[in-house]
C-alpha cells in the first residue's frame, strides 16, 4: 500500500479541510494517508510521495505555520530526490500573488531536487462551492500519475 503524507500551510484551516478531505478520497483508493499541519523536516521521511496543501497569506506568503518548514529546507539544503509531491494552492483572484505561496513551495522544493507529479491545482476560495468537486477531479487524475511512477 503507497502511502502519501499530506503537508498542510494554513491560516484560516482551508488547507487542513482540503487534506482531511484528500485523505477521505485517496483512502478510498488504498493509499495509506498521514496528514502533517505544518511539520518540521524532521518529522518527514526523505522518501516517498506528499501532497502539499498550503493555502496563501497576506501579499502572497506563506502561512506561519509552514514558514519553520520552508525555512528548514533553505537552511538545511536537504537532498529531496527522493520525494515525488503534489501541490494544491489556495487563494483568490482578487490579488495579484493568487495562489502566492504554492508557487513558493514548489521552487523551493524543485531546487532540492523533489520530483513534481501533475500539474498544481489552484483554488480560488472565491468559489468555495465547487471545493471539493475541484479536488475530487485533481486527485483523480493525479493518483492515476502516481501510478505511473
Amino acid at each position: 500500500m503507497t502511502k502519501i503524507t499530506l503537508i498542510t500551510g494554513s491560516t484560516m484551516g482551508t488547507a487542513e479541510y482540503i487534506a482531511e478531505y484528500a485523505a477521505e478520497i485517496l483512502e478510498k483508493y488504498n493509499f495509506k494517508t498521514d496528514i502533517k499541519h505544518g511539520p518540521n523536516l524532521k518529522d518527514l521521511s526523505m522518501q516517498g510521495i506528499w501532497l502539499i496543501i498550503c493555502s496563501t497569506y497576506g501579499t502572497g506568503e506563506l502561512p506561519e505555520n509552514i514558514q519553520p518548514f520552508a525555512k528548514q529546507i533553505t537552511k538545511k539544503k536537504p537532498n529531496l530526490n527522493e520525494i515525488f509531491y503534489g501541490a494544491i494552492g489556495i487563494g483568490s483572484k482578487e490579488y495579484d500573488t493568487f495562489c502566492g505561496a504554492i508557487h513558493t513551495l514548489n521552487v523551493l522544493l524543485k531546487k532540492h531536487n523533489a520530483k513534481k507529479i501533475g500539474k498544481t491545482l489552484e483554488v480560488n476560495i472565491l468559489e468555495s462551492s465547487l471545493l471539493e468537486n475541484l479536488v475530487k477531479n485533481w486527485i483523480e487524475k493525479w493518483k492515476n500519475d502516481i501510478m505511473k511512477l
